[in-house]
């Protein structure tokens, strides 16, 4: 009896994925739930599970393949004992130690590595033949490599004639985009193309929050178990802002403009396979702890490739801080179907007049890119000053003025 591998039902908006990488390869014994394989769409990584205890048999789809919904990727037999003969290894498996390495080595120069493990090799200037193999049939794993590179770091290198190294050597690698990154390119690309973006500025004295900030963090964080930062008094101000001024929380239908009653916010954050904006939902409804936690579950979530296809669905506006890289001011571009996206930057200290007086102040640049076609100068602008306002009062937050 085998039992087929099918890819997941994907989510309505998706179309097809990407095989992106095999944990098991054939031969190898998995575990009842163990994830045999990473699917990877537009928006969000599948994992695929084993549904019974056994052997991989053989894998129809590899590493860098589009798949289909319910498309048979792999076969598993189920009861079986990893050295087992299946379908697909008994030849591997009565051959000899000897053959089996010329195999695998014959398989690594064919291309067997996965992508991730191939983009790495070449980062570095690897060959396959250069890193040994622990993987089965001696399979090059990301491990391997980073073991090579980092042996290759205290092996002292060994006395060798001094030759030039010529003047004009230039080097360049090619790295394939991965979906996300592909559906972030088209994405941003649609929306300089088809909406009327413009970008306002100004500026915010942090001192108020950093103030506040300071005197309660700690009997902030022993009581709700999380740290006080800033995002919270952003998402606040920026839900406080959204209410006053409802054509910033609205969205181009067509011929039709919809107006949002809810406050669901995105937040740009950046993960190893790109860019993407997970969404913290009902922003009224939170205190600045729920707020505080949300973000940053959403971000462990998304440094480790498990956000789903529902926390990345929807949000009204979006939120993007450059400021932790650096960034002291951006023209952040919109996120589509939304209307207006707010750039934070880095809070530095600046000399400033304060009646009459030059002090020195933790100032940060604020930068609203908005659709024109939906949002006027004076909206846009009201938006903004808002935001400024309730930041340099935080009190306003909480007596809603």
């Amino acid at each position: 009896m085998t039992i087929e591998i099918l890819v997941p039902d994907l989510p309505e908006s998706v179309a097809d994925a990407t095989v992106a990488t095999w944990h098991k390869q054939p031969g190898e014994a998995v575990e009842r739930d163990e994830v045999l394989v990473d699917i990877e769409t537009d928006k969000v990584v599948l994992e695929v599970p084993a549904p019974e205890a056994g052997v991989l048999e053989a894998i129809i789809e590899q590493e860098g393949a589009t798949v289909l919904s319910k498309q048979l990727i792999a076969k598993l037999k189920p009861g079986a004992v990893a050295g087992e003969p299946t379908t697909d290894s008994t030849e591997e498996t009565e051959a000899s130690p000897d053959k089996r390495h010329k195999a695998s080595l014959t398989e690594e120069s064919n291309d067997a590595l996965s992508p991730a493990v191939r983009r790495l090799m070449a980062e570095h200037g690897l060959e396959a033949s250069q890193v040994k193999g622990s993987g089965v049939g001696g399979r090059i794993t990301r491990e391997d490599v980073d073991a090579h590179l980092a042996n290759a770091k205290q092996e002292p290198k060994a006395a060798e004639p001094a030759v030039e190294a010529p003047a004009t050597a230039r080097s360049e690698k090619r790295v394939p985009m991965t979906r996300l990154r592909k559906t972030v390119a088209n994405r941003l690309l649609e929306a300089k193309n088809s909406t009327a973006m413009l970008t306002t500025f100004n500026e915010v004295n942090m001192k108020p929050i950093m103030d506040l900030r300071k005197q309660y963090k700690d009997q902030f964080e022993e009581r709700h178990d999380t740290r006080l930062g800033f995002m919270s008094f952003y998402v606040k101000a920026v839900t406080e802002a959204l209410k006053r001024y409802p054509e910033v929380n609205a969205s181009i239908d067509g011929d039709d403009i919809v107006y949002h009653n809810y406050f669901d916010i995105s937040m740009a954050v950046s993960t190893p396979r790109g860019l993407v904006t997970p969404v913290l939902k009902d922003c009224d409804t939170l205190g600045f702890a729920d707020i505080e936690k949300g973000i940053k579950d959403l971000a462990i979530k998304g440094r480790d490739g498990k956000l789903t296809v529902d926390e990345l669905m929807g949000g009204n506006f979006t939120i993007t801080n450059g400021g932790v890289f650096g960034s002291l001011m951006s023209t952040p571009i919109i996120n589509p179907p939304q209307a207006a996206i707010l750039g934070m930057h880095k809070i530095q200290d600046r000399p400033m007049a304060v009646d009459g007086k030059v002090e020195i102040l933790p100032m940060m640049y604020l930068a609203l890119s908005y659709d024109h076609r939906l949002i006027d100068g004076r909206e846009s602008v009201g938006f903004l000053v808002t935001i400024k306002e309730l930041l340099e009062d935080p009190a306003r937050l909480l007596l809603d003025v």
